[in-house]
C-alpha cells in the first residue's frame, strides 16, 4: 500500500512538472512573439491562468491569459506600462508549443495603459508631481457629464511644486479625469486640501486660475494593446489608468503596441 501511494505521489508530481512547464514554455513562445511583433525593447510578462494548463490546451480554451509589458516608449508620455487581458483566448496547442502563433480570437478582450507620476510629471513640466485618488466619497464636482461633452470619469488629487506668483511653493489640486473620444483631459477644479494631498499651501485668489491651469492638461490619443478603443480613465494608486474592452474580437500579436 505504501508503494502504491508513494507511486501515486510520484506520477502526480511528475504530472504538475509537466503541466507547469508546458505552461511555462507556452508563455515563453507567446512573449517572444509579442517582443518581435510589437518592436518591444524587452519580453512582456505572459501569464497563461487556470489549471490544468494541458486540459485548457487540448480544448484550444484558455480562461484568461493576462500580458503586461513594462517600459513601452510612446513620443508623448515617454515609457508607459501596457496590459491586457484576454478572457476566452482561443488557439491551438501545437501553435503555442513551436511558436507559430500569430492571431488570437478572444472572447472579451481588456486592454489598459498606465502612465505613473514622473511620466505625467514630464508633460505637465513638474518634476515632483505625485498622484493619488481622492476618497470614493468625494464628489468629482462636475455632477456627470451631462449632454454629449466629455465624460467624467473620476478625480484625481495632484501635487507638485509650480511657480505661484513671484515664489514657488508645493500646492495641491483636485482634478477631473475626462475621457473626450479617445483623448483624456485632466482639468484642476479647486485646490485640495484633504489627506491625500501633501501640500497645505494657500494660493491667494487672484493667482488660482494660473495654478490650476498648470495642473491642466491634454494627453493625445494613446492606442491600448491591440488597438482596443479607451473607455475609461481613473487614477489608481499613483497611476493614471487608460483602459477599453473589445468582445468577441480577433487579435493580431504583432500588434499588441500601436504607440
Amino acid at each position: 500500500m505504501r508503494k502504491l501511494i508513494l507511486g501515486l505521489i510520484v506520477l502526480l508530481g511528475l504530472a504538475l512538472l509537466v503541466d507547469f512547464g508546458a505552461a511555462a514554455w507556452s508563455e515563453y513562445r507567446v512573449s517572444r512573439t509579442l517582443r518581435e511583433g510589437g518592436a518591444l525593447t524587452s519580453d512582456p510578462a505572459v501569464t497563461i491562468h487556470g489549471f490544468p494548463f494541458l486540459l485548457q490546451a487540448r480544448n484550444g480554451h484558455y480562461e484568461n491569459v493576462e500580458i503586461r509589458a513594462q517600459g513601452v516608449h510612446s513620443d508623448m508620455l515617454g515609457d508607459i506600462t501596457i496590459e491586457a487581458n484576454l478572457i476566452g483566448a482561443h488557439a491551438q496547442a501545437s501553435e503555442l508549443l513551436d511558436g507559430s502563433i500569430r492571431s488570437v480570437p478572444v472572447d472579451l478582450l481588456y486592454g489598459r495603459v498606465r502612465i505613473d507620476a514622473t511620466e505625467l510629471g514630464r508633460l505637465y513640466n513638474i518634476p515632483d508631481l505625485q498622484i493619488s485618488a481622492p476618497p470614493a466619497s468625494k464628489s468629482d464636482g462636475t455632477g456627470g457629464s451631462g449632454g454629449s461633452g466629455p465624460t467624467t470619469a473620476g478625480g484625481v488629487v495632484l501635487t507638485g511644486t509650480v511657480p505661484v506668483g513671484p515664489v514657488t511653493a508645493q500646492v495641491s489640486v483636485q482634478a477631473d479625469l475626462l475621457l473626450d473620444g479617445d483623448r483624456v483631459r485632466i482639468v484642476a477644479s479647486d485646490l485640495y486640501f484633504g489627506p491625500e494631498g501633501d501640500a497645505d499651501y494657500t494660493v491667494p485668489d487672484p493667482l488660482k486660475p494660473i495654478v490650476l491651469g498648470l495642473f491642466t492638461t491634454t494627453i493625445e490619443p494613446q492606442d491600448l494593446p491591440f488597438g482596443v478603443y479607451p473607455t475609461a480613465v481613473e487614477a489608481r494608486g499613483s497611476q493614471i489608468v487608460i483602459e477599453g474592452e473589445a468582445h468577441d474580437t480577433v487579435i493580431d500579436l504583432d500588434g499588441v503596441q500601436r504607440l
